[in-house]
């Protein structure tokens, strides 16, 4: 009777147990992750700052701009605090619900970020491509037709992918192998049939990264030619491309990564599949701002002036 009451109960609160083999050594982790805390936050916060007081920086390309610096700014708070706490004080646990709420909002923020990417890919297809139009898509009853049908699709599947994980029967063990609610983390706690969660995530992956990624590579396929037609006249405009490249490049490879992680066991540690995922949520919320800030010539200008005017009037 004792096995069967077991097997019948479902846990409702979880401890984060991620890097656990490293035993004495898992405290000082807290140095490294709390030094990328630290500049993800006072990076996209000056960035955020220098869009927002800069009147020649609010067009639509930088205001994408600022918005992803946002995100990049949310999602190392939502997540890394509990996990620096749980290095340093070893606070590990979690209830279910905090749990699904952390999950949700890790990978709602994560899906706008790839969605970002995707305005921005079609920023520069009408600014290169379409100069004529570009006045006419950036009209706001014109540029809510592309925002949105990704925010509906992004909402719909994840509230449904954590909705259907809620529902699932947690008998197995109430120890997350991860640092925080990380979908496929969670459900492989799960006792009975997960084919339907595992399904779901594919789905989910297919449907929102890894679409926006083949959208914004036929963007820029089509700029590149578009560009190379033209000659030399709008060279200029390839560097902010480039820019956005090199930003997507990073956050789609830690996604790849993180999700190849658990569908691929044998290949990769706990550890490694573990620091694949936390990469993936603060190594381009570090350094996107940092990218962009050296590589865009107006943001590095603005910023450079802003430091010289600091200097004169302390």
């Amino acid at each position: 009777m004792k096995n069967l009451s077991a097997q019948n109960s479902s846990f409702t609160d979880f401890v984060f147990n991620g890097f656990n083999s490293l035993e004495e050594w898992r405290p000082f982790l807290f140095i490294p992750f709390f030094l990328m805390f630290v500049l993800s936050i006072t990076a996209n916060c000056s960035l955020i700052c220098l869009v927002i007081s800069q009147k020649s920086l609010h067009s639509p390309m930088y205001v994408l701009i600022c918005l992803l610096a946002v995100v990049d700014l949310i999602l190392p708070i939502i997540s890394v605090p509990k996990m620096l706490l749980s290095f340093l004080f070893n606070w590990s646990g979690i209830s279910l619900t905090g749990c699904l709420i952390q999950m949700f909002c890790i990978n709602y923020v994560a899906s706008f970020q790839s969605t970002l990417l995707l305005w921005m890919a079609v920023d520069r297809y009408f600014a290169i491509c379409k100069p004529l139009n570009y006045h006419i898509y950036v009209e706001i009853s014109n540029f809510l037709k592309f925002v949105v049908v990704p925010l509906i699709r992004n909402v719909l599947l994840n509230v449904t992918m954590v909705s259907m994980a809620a529902k699932l029967s947690f008998c197995l063990t109430n120890v997350i192998d991860h640092c925080f609610c990380e979908h496929m983390a969670l459900v492989q706690l799960a006792c009975g049939d997960t084919s339907v969660n595992n399904l779901l995530g594919l789905v989910t992956a297919i449907l929102i990264p890894t679409a926006d990624c083949i959208l914004i590579t036929v963007s820029y396929v089509v700029i590149f030619a578009s560009v190379i037609k033209s000659g030399k006249a709008q060279m200029k405009a390839l560097n902010t491309c480039i820019t956005h490249i090199i930003v997507m490049a990073f956050s789609l490879t830690f996604a790849l990564i993180a999700y190849l992680s658990y569908r691929i066991r044998n290949n990769f540690s706990p550890n490694s599949r573990v620091f694949a995922s936390t990469m993936y949520i603060l190594f381009p919320s570090c350094f996107n701002p940092i990218i962009y800030g050296v590589r865009t010539k107006e943001i590095r200008q603005r910023f450079l002036q802003f430091i010289r005017e600091v200097k004169v009037f302390p």
